[in-house]
């Protein structure tokens, strides 16, 4: 990445990027940006809102300084919102999204179907813990048309 530019990167959908680490781009998606930091506000308190500050602390929470591998931690996964994305231990290589009582099977093209969200289960979240924070917090990324398709 080109220092002090515009990120090159683009991704099937808000919840995607999110998964990656990423927060909505003040400059393109202000208003998303504007509802993410409130948020933010809400999930951690009177802390620094700014986008460095908010980038500094995705970036943590994404991946392990030494090996620059992904961080993932375990959770239960009825208890995740709406916008998370996920593993689960028969499928560890599949992403899935959870999104109301379903979990929607991702690809880089879109969502290719879903399944009911199983109850009384745990799962591996890929998306950092600020995000999902966030997310309970009532933040609702914007997803790829397919989702809709995925669900029907």
């Amino acid at each position: 990445m080109a220092p002090r530019r515009y990120t090159e990167l683009f991704f099937l959908d808000e919840a995607t990027a999110l998964a990656a680490g990423h927060r909505p781009c003040f400059e393109c998606r202000r208003e998303a940006f504007r509802a993410f930091q409130t948020a933010w506000r809400r999930a951690f308190g009177a802390t620094d809102c700014s986008a460095p500050a908010m980038d500094r602390l995705l970036h943590r929470a994404r991946v392990e300084p030494r090996t620059r591998r992904q961080v993932r931690f375990e959770a239960a996964l009825d208890d995740l919102p709406d916008g998370v994305f996920v593993l689960l231990d028969h499928a560890p290589s599949i992403p899935l999204l959870a999104f109301g009582d379903r979990l929607l099977f991702w690809r880089a093209s879109g969502y290719a179907s879903a399944r009911s969200r199983p109850a009384g289960i745990g799962c591996r979240v890929l998306t950092p813990a600020p995000t999902l924070a966030v997310l309970r917090a009532g933040y609702a990324p914007t997803l790829h048309r397919s989702a809709g398709r995925a669900i029907s």
